[in-house]
C-alpha cells in the first residue's frame, strides 16, 4: 500500500494508507483528518482543502492551474508550496509525499 504522511494545523504528521487514483482530499477526507473541510466535494470552487506541500515532491505534481491559482489567492494563509489537495491526483509517484493542512482562514 502507498503511504501519505499528513500533518493536521495543530499537530504531528501521521502516516496514512493512500490509495492511488483518488485525490489527495479524498484520501485525506477518508483518513478522518477534520481539519481538512472540502466543502466543495473537489470541485475547485472553496479552497477549504489548501494543503502545503513538501518541495522535495513539487517536480512530481501536476500544473497548478488558473483556477487554482485564483483561489490560493484569495487565502490569508497562502505560501510557495500550497496547492488544493483536490487539484493533486496520488499516483504512485507520490508515495511518501508529505503534505501539512493549512489552517481555516
Amino acid at each position: 500500500m502507498l503511504k501519505m504522511i499528513v500533518t493536521p494545523p495543530a499537530g504531528d504528521p501521521v502516516a496514512i494508507d493512500a490509495q492511488a487514483g483518488l485525490s489527495v482530499m479524498e484520501v485525506i477526507r477518508d483518513a478522518g483528518f477534520e481539519s481538512l473541510a472540502a466543502l466543495c466535494g473537489g470541485c475547485c470552487s472553496c479552497a477549504t482543502c489548501h494543503v502545503y506541500v513538501d518541495p522535495a515532491f513539487a517536480d512530481r505534481l501536476s500544473p497548478m492551474s488558473a483556477d487554482e491559482d485564483a483561489l490560493l489567492d484569495a487565502s490569508d494563509q497562502r505560501e510557495a508550496t500550497s496547492r488544493l489537495s483536490c487539484q493533486i491526483a496520488f499516483v504512485p509517484a507520490l508515495d511518501g509525499l508529505s503534505v501539512r493542512i493549512a489552517p481555516g482562514d
